[in-house]
């Protein structure tokens, strides 16, 4: 095996599995850094040593091994005089080759209420999800650096206080699980900037939390929210493939064909809408699922149906306060007046989403020269050549 198989069988089971190793790890010792510092040097040793050797036969199992190894030598260093620890004699377990999955688990256990509430989503990103921390930071419109620090500083907090890595008691759930939820939908955003699914580590990330959600679903069939979120996801990953014509092109939800929309996703969507709303405690996750279901039914009917969804978002910003349905409201009514103040508030001044709605409306309002910086500024930020165009395309369409 060359060096560069070894490399690409890395990134593989990096993408596939990271998550499940990081939490086998960590159910057993409690120490998010030390797992995630073992699992980084098992990786750089796979690098090293299947060029020479081969692959194995089960490359996480491997993984985990050498993991648990480089974990037992550190913790012999630390405690030379204590080697026959109780924390030792865990770790040092014999190896299962069949990995359990405890994603979900170690998902709760990052909800845990001794941390910090503003980094518990994003500590599920990094540890069970394997984002960095720039993506993470990008999600949650903050700086990279930020981020970093917020995420070390959690995790030294959760080994100096042993916290346990085990899904909580029933009657702890509902207490951490809107957490988990934003850390799904996070997850999920980052996986949709690949529309056409040729990013496999993103197109691994969406299945995955996918995945997790219908997991939640089984866990807590009862919860409304979690029905919402998991319609919300269905209803988007519904239209994945009308976000790009033929030629790569970018196509808004306003041009798609509604007939290239996977309809039994968005029949699954709506069933378990009925069934959030049912349980008669509205939120969040429910109200976004409402307006995807709402835009839905305007493309396929040709029905305008605007003054539902301005309620509607009217609804879920009194909820949730975010900027982000605050540009999204703004554009619903078409209003300047109501789109955030970018001056007021640091995290839009790198939001592409904020310039590109901000040219879309100053354009409607005839302004054209605030217009273009503006989209100039959006077009700057946009990672997606796809998009880049588009909004290329709209800058230039402005009167000069």
């Amino acid at each position: 095996m060359s060096f560069s198989e070894a490399s690409i069988t890395a990134d593989a089971v990096a993408r596939r599995s990271y998550g499940k190793l990081v939490a086998f790890l960590v159910a057993r010792t409690h120490d998010v850094a030390a797992a995630e510092d073992a699992l980084s040097e098992a990786f750089a040793r796979a690098l090293a040593t299947w060029p020479i050797n081969g692959c194995p036969q089960n490359p996480e199992a491997w993984l985990l091994t050498t993991a648990r190894r480089k974990m037992i030598d550190a913790m012999r260093r630390r405690r030379r005089d204590e080697t026959g620890s109780e924390e030792l004699q865990i770790v040092s377990e014999n190896i299962n080759a069949q990995i359990p999955d405890q994603r979900l688990a170690l998902m709760f256990a990052c909800a845990h209420p001794a941390i910090e509430a503003g980094i518990r989503a994003p500590m599920i990103l990094q540890v069970v999800l394997g984002l960095d921390a720039k993506t993470i930071a990008s999600a949650f419109l903050t700086s990279p650096s930020a981020m970093s620090k917020r995420l070390v500083r959690a995790k030294d907090k959760i080994r100096q206080a042993g916290i346990p890595f085990r899904i909580p008691e029933r009657d702890e759930l509902p207490a951490r699980l809107e957490t988990v939820l934003d850390a799904i939908y996070a997850a999920f955003t980052e996986g949709w900037t690949d529309p056409g699914g040729t990013d496999a580590a993103r197109r691994d990330l969406t299945e995955e939390v996918m995945f997790l959600a219908r997991l939640v679903t089984e866990l807590l069939p009862e919860e409304p929210e979690v029905l919402g979120l998991l319609a919300l996801m269905l209803h988007a990953e519904a239209r994945r493939r009308a976000r790009r014509n033929a030629e790569g092109e970018y196509v808004p939800l306003a041009e798609q064909d509604p007939s290239t929309w996977d309809a039994y996703m968005i029949a699954e969507a709506e069933a378990l809408l009925l069934r959030a709303s049912a349980l008669d405690s509205l939120g969040r996750y429910q109200l976004e699922g409402a307006l995807q279901s709402a835009h839905v039914h305007r493309r396929r009917t040709g029905q305008p149906n605007r003054a539902a969804v301005v309620q509607l978002y009217d609804a879920l910003f009194a909820i949730s306060g975010s900027p982000v349905v605050a540009i999204n409201r703004a554009l619903a009514i078409g209003s300047l007046e109501a789109l955030p103040d970018a001056a007021a508030d640091a995290r839009l001044a790198e939001y592409q989403p904020y310039w590109a709605a901000r040219a879309e409306l100053l354009a409607r309002s005839g302004a054209h020269c605030e217009a273009r910086q503006a989209y100039e500024i959006a077009i700057g930020l946009e990672r997606d050549p796809a998009v880049r165009r588009f909004l290329q395309k709209r800058q230039s369409a402005l009167p000069i």
